[in-house]
């Protein structure tokens, strides 16, 4: 495919270690353990969406089997619905097939996204899978939270953090790209791009490819963003938030089921966008704490498996008891 028609998160993602924005602690750390590639660990990449995780590890790959990159690299969803015995077989088909390579690695890369979504069971089957796979296997595995992730798969690896990415680098690295696009972007736009992706470098490329692609003449301004998805969904949040702190819950929960049928947007993302918002209404001061607190309480059970429906109904009316007091 022409480089010319990949999406911009592919065209300008990081392929080299180097290249890789604002992680530069947890990058150097990685190149000391790959000065002896032979010897090279598990790791484990925890930290929040689109700050670098699975481009570090595609690095990784491509550093350490150059050509043999597509024979050598095994890339997998691990909370994958299909289950853990899909993976197992998969690994161990792939294991199989392992040969020395020119830079003098004998081992498969086995990239594992997604591992904090796997159950507790799933786990524990993947540790074993790790163990049995180890001579001929090293595992990167990558996932949202640590703290989702089995002690003794944690005790296997050498665990690397993702932090957010700073606001000046996101916007230097959204900048490059304007360059290299001859896209004449307004700062303004690209400082306010950055806030509304809240430290995900994915998301922010994705709404200025979205953004830049509207205009015809290239020009692209803080005018271009009315009516632009993420910061319509901003103000139906802070909407949803207000008429149910007022104890307007009907009208609250119509807002709600509009971010979910019409944009799509799941329980998870409406809570977490939430949690934003709420710092950033004044009239919330007082109730902060409460309302953060209800916030965590139903996200944690939408982790569990509760229907997200009727527990983003019972947020709302958490929120709107809480306006009563």
């Amino acid at each position: 495919m022409s480089e010319n028609n990949l999406m911009w998160i592919e065209k300008y993602r990081p392929r080299t270690l180097d290249e890789v924005v604002n992680q530069s602690e947890t990058v150097n750390g990685i190149k000391a353990l790959l000065k002896t590639p032979a010897t090279m660990p598990h790791f484990l990449f925890a930290g929040p969406p689109g700050t670098g995780k699975s481009t570090v590890a595609l690095c990784i790959a491509r550093q350490l089997m150059g050509e043999e990159l597509r024979k050598l690299v095994l890339e997998l969803n691990a909370s994958d619905e299909r289950g853990i015995g899909v993976v197992r077989e998969r690994i161990k088909g792939f294991s199989q097939i392992i040969q020395s390579t020119p830079s003098g690695v004998q081992f498969g890369l086995v990239i594992l996204d997604e591992c904090d979504e796997m159950t507790k069971d799933a786990q524990t089957a993947l540790r074993r899978i790790m163990e049995t796979a180890s001579r001929t296997c090293r595992f990167i595995l990558i996932c949202n939270y640590q703290s989702g992730i089995i002690e003794p798969i944690q005790s296997r690896c050498s665990v690397f953090r993702f932090r957010q990415l700073d606001e000046t680098e996101a916007g230097s690295y959204l900048n490059r790209i304007c360059e290299a696009e001859k896209i004449q972007a307004d700062p303004k736009l690209l400082t306010r791009i950055v806030e509304l992706s809240d430290g995900d470098l994915r998301r922010a490329v994705n709404f200025l490819q979205v953004i830049a692609t509207s205009s015809e003449d290239r020009r692209v301004g803080l005018s271009n963003l009315k009516g632009f998805l993420p910061e319509t969904q901003s103000d139906l949040i802070r909407s949803m938030l207000k008429l149910a702190e007022q104890g307007e819950f009907i009208k609250a929960r119509d807002v709600m089921y509009e971010l979910m049928g019409k944009y799509g947007v799941s329980g998870r993302e409406i809570i977490r966008a939430a949690n934003r918002e709420v710092s950033r209404v004044p009239e919330f001061k007082e109730k902060q704490v409460e309302i953060v607190r209800a916030l965590g309480d139903y996200d944690f059970r939408l982790t569990q498996g509760a229907n997200e429906d009727i527990q983003l109904s019972a947020m709302l009316a958490q929120i709107a008891q809480i306006g009563r007091k």
